[in-house]
C-alpha cells in the first residue's frame, strides 16, 4: 500500500510540474529561511553555555538611584571580590578583572600588540576556557606569568611549546607563558588574547590606590556561587554591603547577574532588565516561524484551489471501497514526501547561502550533520511541515461525496473563502515585515545624520602607551612642524568612547540633586583638535598657566546646571576638588549615537591618558601625511607598532549590530515577498484557468481585455486592502513602540505605511494581471469548443 501511495504520489508531482515547482520552491525557500534564521538564534541563545559551572556564574552588578531613576552599572570597587568571598558561604569563588586593554608583547624580534586581560588568579577557576596546555588551578598563580590563546602562541612562538617561554611585556616586564587556551569562541561574552595576574602589578600606584577605596568603580568582579544555590538568597546577604562600608551618599545596592543572561540582557531600565539581543532573537524567531507558515499556506491554497484536478481520484477510490482515513493518510503522505523534497532542496540553498550570510551577520554559522540534534530536529520539521501544510487539503479532498463527484454535480474549488483567508494573513505579515524593515533603516539613516558636535573628518586616534606619556612634547611639536598635522591632544578616553562618570557640586545645586557626569581629562588643544565650538568662555591653552585649577562644561551640563553666569563659577568634583569653568563647549557625542547626549565636564588632567586625538591636515595625499606621522612615532617610539584608527570608522562600528540587524531583515522580507509571489502567482494562474470559460463569453459578447483583466485584479486586490486594513495598525503599535527604546528617535512616518500598502498592492496586481491578460487574450473559440 505504500508503495502505492508514493507511486501515486510521484505520478501527481510530475503531471502537475508546475504546480510541484511553486510548491517544492516555495517550501524550499521557506525552509532554507527559517534554517539560516534559526542558526542566528541558535549561535545567540549559545552564548557561554559552554563553561561547564555556567549556571553558577554571575556577575556583580550595582543598583545606584540618582537623577530620579535607579542606574544599573557594572564598574565595582577594587575591595569588592575579597569583601564577598567571605561575606556568604554559598559564594563558591570571586574573580576580578579589568576592562581589557592593548599590551605589547614581544619575542625576539618579533612584537604584537593585542588586546589582554589583567586578571585575578582565580579567573581560569571560575570560567572555564578548555586549555591545550597548562594547568588551570595554578597557570596564574606565579606574579610574573602569562596565559595566551593558541593564536597568540602561534604568533609569537610558531609550532614550539610555549610553555615556560619568556615574553617582554611592554617592554617592561619579563613573564612565563604557564598555559594556553584554545582560541576563546565567538560565542563568548568574555574575549581576550591572553591573561595577564593582577599580582604582577601589585606594587603599581594604580593598584596601590585602588585597594581599599569603596569609591573608586573602575573593575569588573565575578562570583561563582556553590551548585543549587538561589542567587536571591545571596543577594539578600551583598546587597548593602557598599552602605555597610561607607557608600551612604545615595542608595547603593549589589546584584548578580547570570552569565547566561549577559548576551540576551544586557540593557537596565529603572534597574530592572529592559532586553537587548533577546528581543531581536525573538523576533527573528516569529519571523522563521512565519515565513515557513506561508509557505506552507501557499501549498494548502494551491492544493485546494486545484482539487478538481483530485476529485475524480477520490470519487473512483471511495466507490471500490477506499476508507476515509486511508484517504487522508494517503494526501498527508504526499505533502511530506514534498516537504521532505522541499527540505533537501532548502539544505542546498543554505550551504550555498551560508558563507555569504556568514559574512552579512559577522558569524561563522554552519550545520553540524553529525550532531543527532540536528536529524531529530529536521525529521521533526519535515513531518510537522508535511503535516500542516496537508491537513487542511487532506481532510477537504477526502471529505468528497462520490456519487456527486462522478455525476459532476459537485464543484469542487469554488469555495474560495478558506483560501482568501491564508492570502490575507499572507499578506498581513509581508506589510508587517516591509513597514518594520522601512522604520529601521529610518531610525539609522536619522541617527547617522545626527550632528555629532565635532569635527570627524581627518581625525585619527592612538592609543597611549609609556614611552609615548613620557615623550608626549617631543611627539606634539615634531607632528605640528611635520606639515602633515593641523592640532595634537590627549585624554582620558577617544572621542568616540565615555571611559569615566563622576559626581559635580555647583552654587545652588539642590542637597538631594545627584547628577552623573561625563568626565574628559585632558590636557592644551581639546576643542581645538576635536573640532568642538566653544560656546562660551575658552579652551584650555598655553597661555593660561592655572589651567590645572580649570574646568570646561558642555552645554547638556549648562543646561542641568541652570546658572545665571556660568563662566567664572566654581564647581566642586571628585569630593573636595574645586575648579572655575572657563569655557563652555558644544555638546559632543561620544556615547550611544541613540542615546542622550549626557552633562560632561572637561578637566586638565595630563598625566590621566588613554588616547593622542590627531588632526591630519587636509590634503588629497592622506597617505602620505599618515607616512609622516608614523615616522615621528617610530623615531620617539621605536619599542611599539605604530597604529592608528581613523575616528570615523570607530565611530561607524557603533552601528554594526544595529546595521546587521536591519539587513538581516531586508534579506527575509524579500525572501518572504517571493514566497507570497509564489503562491500568489499559482492562485492567480488557477483562478485564470477557472474561469476561462466565463472570460471567453464575456469576450465573445464584447468586453475589452483591459476590463477582463480588471475582472479577475479586482477578485485580489480586495484580499490585499484587507490585509493593509490589519497590518497597518498593528505595525503602527509594534513598531512605535519599538522606537521609545531610543532616546534620540524618528517620530513614526505616516508614509512608510502607505508605502507598503502601495507596494503590496501594486505588486499584486503586476503579478494577478499578466496571467489575466494571458487568459483574456487567448482565442475563445478555444475555452467554448465544447459548450
Amino acid at each position: 500500500m505504500l508503495r502505492n501511495y508514493f507511486k501515486i504520489a510521484l505520478r501527481s508531482l510530475v503531471k502537475n510540474s508546475v504546480y510541484s515547482f511553486i510548491n517544492i520552491a516555495g517550501l524550499a525557500v521557506g525552509l532554507a529561511s527559517s534554517i539560516l534564521l534559526l542558526l542566528w538564534v541558535t549561535d545567540e541563545l549559545s552564548f557561554d553555555k559552554f563553561h561547564s559551572n555556567s549556571n553558577q556564574i554571575h556577575q556583580l552588578w550595582i543598583n545606584s538611584t540618582y537623577d530620579g531613576r535607579v542606574n544599573s552599572f557594572n564598574s565595582v570597587p577594587f575591595p569588592s571580590k575579597d569583601e564577598l568571598k567571605t561575606k556568604d558561604s554559598r559564594i563558591k569563588n570571586t574573580a576580578m578583572t579589568d576592562w581589557g586593554s592593548g599590551h605589547l608583547l614581544t619575542v625576539g624580534d618579533k612584537r604584537i600588540n593585542n588586546e589582554g586581560r589583567i586578571v585575578t588568579e582565580e579567573f581560569l577557576d571560575i570560567f572555564h576556557f578548555p586549555m591545550v596546555a597548562g594547568q588551570p588551578e595554578i597557570a596564574l598563580d606565579e606574579p610574573n606569568s602569562i596565559v595566551l590563546t593558541e593564536a597568540t602562541a602561534k604568533t609569537l612562538f610558531g609550532d614550539a611549546d610555549p610553555i615556560g617561554k619568556i615574553i617582554l611585556l611592554d617592554n617592561k616586564n619579563e613573564v612565563k607563558v604557564t598555559g594556553v587556551v584554545k582560541n576563546i569562541p565567538d560565542n563568548s561574552s568574555i574575549q581576550f588574547n591572553f591573561l595577564i595576574p593582577l599580582k604582577l602589578f601589585q606594587n603599581e600606584e594604580f593598584i596601590k590606590e585602588a585597594d581599599g577605596d569603596w569609591g573608586d568603580y573602575s573593575w569588573q568582579v565575578y562570583v561563582e556561587l556553590q551548585p543549587g544555590i538561589d542567587k536571591a538568597e545571596v543577594e539578600s546577604t551583598i546587597k548593602n554591603v557598599l552602605v555597610e562600608k561607607g557608600q551612604k551618599d545615595m542608595p547603593r545596592e549589589f546584584f548578580l547577574h547570570p552569565i547566561l543572561r549577559w548576551r540576551l540582557h544586557s540593557s537596565f531600565e529603572n534597574g530592572k532588565e529592559s532586553g537587548g539581543m533577546s528581543d531581536y532573537v525573538q523576533g527573528f524567531s516569529i519571523i522563521a516561524i512565519f515565513i515557513l507558515v506561508m509557505a506552507c499556506i501557499n501549498f494548502m491554497n494551491l492544493a485546494t484551489a486545484r482539487s478538481q484536478s483530485r476529485a475524480r481520484e477520490v470519487g473512483i477510490r471511495k466507490s471500490i471501497g477506499s476508507r476515509r482515513k486511508e484517504l487522508i493518510f494517503q494526501f498527508i503522505g504526499e505533502s511530506i514526501l514534498i516537504a521532505a523534497i522541499s527540505f533537501i532542496f532548502a539544505l542546498v540553498i543554505v550551504e550555498v547561502s551560508l558563507p555569504l550570510y556568514n559574512n552579512l551577520v559577522n558569524k561563522t554559522l554552519f550545520i553540524n550533520y553529525t550532531s543527532p540534534e540536528f536529524w531529530f530536529y529536521s525529521i521533526s520539521i519535515i513531518i510537522v511541515t508535511g503535516v500542516f501544510s496537508g491537513s487542511y487539503p487532506a481532510f477537504y479532498l477526502s471529505s468528497f461525496e462520490p456519487v456527486k463527484v462522478l455525476k459532476g454535480k459537485m464543484q469542487v474549488g469554488k469555495n474560495a473563502t478558506p483560501r482568501q483567508a491564508l492570502v490575507v494573513l499572507q499578506f498581513v505579515f509581508a506589510t508587517g515585515l516591509i513597514i518594520g524593515t522601512l522604520i529601521i533603516s529610518q531610525q539609522i539613516q536619522h541617527t547617522k545624520e545626527r550632528a555629532l558636535g565635532y569635527d570627524q573628518e581627518n581625525l585619527i586616534t592612538v592609543w597611549n602607551n609609556e614611552e609615548i606619556g613620557k615623550n608626549y612634547k617631543a611627539i606634539k611639536q615634531e607632528l605640528l612642524t611635520s606639515g602633515a598635522v593641523v592640532s595634537v591632544t590627549k585624554s582620558n578616553s577617544p572621542v568616540t568612547e565615555i571611559f569615566s562618570n563622576n559626581f559635580l557640586d555647583w552654587p545652588g545645586k539642590p542637597e538631594d540633586q545627584k547628577v552623573l557626569f561625563t568626565t574628559i581629562a585632558t590636557e592644551y588643544d581639546y576643542a581645538k583638535t576635536l573640532g568642538v565650538k566653544v560656546l562660551e568662555g575658552r579652551d584650555f591653552s598655553e597661555e593660561f598657566k592655572a589651567d590645572t585649577a580649570s574646568i570646561l562644561v558642555n552645554k547638556a551640563a549648562v543646561d542641568v546646571m541652570g546658572l545665571n553666569e556660568t563662566i567664572g563659577t566654581q564647581v566642586t568634583f571628585w569630593g573636595e576638588r574645586k575648579a572655575t569653568i572657563v569655557g563652555v563647549i558644544d555638546n559632543v557625542l561620544m556615547g550611544s549615537p541613540n542615546g542622550q547626549i549626557k552633562p560632561a565636564f572637561i578637566v586638565f588632567e595630563p598625566q590621566w591618558v588613554s588616547a593622542l586625538t590627531i588632526r591630519l591636515e587636509k590634503t588629497a595625499n592622506t597617505e602620505e601625511s599618515l607616512k609622516k606621522v608614523e615616522s615621528v612615532f617610530r623615531k620617539l617610539d621605536p619599542a611599539h607598532p605604530f597604529e592608528y584608527a581613523f575616528v570615523d570608522q570607530q565611530y561607524a562600528k557603533k552601528f554594526s549590530t544595529i546595521t546587521m540587524i536591519n539587513r538581516i531583515a531586508n534579506l527575509f522580507t524579500i525572501l518572504a515577498i517571493f514566497i507570497t509571489s509564489l503562491g500568489l502567482f499559482g492562485l492567480a494562474s488557477f483562478t485564470a484557468e477557472q474561469r476561462k470559460k466565463e472570460i471567453g463569453i464575456r469576450k465573445v459578447m464584447g468586453a475589452s481585455v483591459p476590463s477582463l483583466v480588471s475582472l479577475i485584479a479586482k477578485e485580489f486586490s480586495w484580499l490585499v486592502i484587507i490585509a493593509f486594513a490589519v497590518a497597518a495598525p498593528l505595525s503602527w503599535w509594534g513598531f512605535s513602540n519599538f522606537l521609545e527604546r531610543y532616546a534620540y528617535r524618528i517620530d513614526f512616518p505616516w508614509w512608510v505605511i502607505a508605502f507598503s500598502g502601495l507596494a503590496c498592492l501594486t505588486f499584486t496586481l503586476l503579478i494577478v494581471s499578466i496571467q489575466a491578460l494571458k487568459a483574456a487574450m487567448s482565442n475563445p473559440t478555444e475555452s467554448l469548443r465544447s459548450e
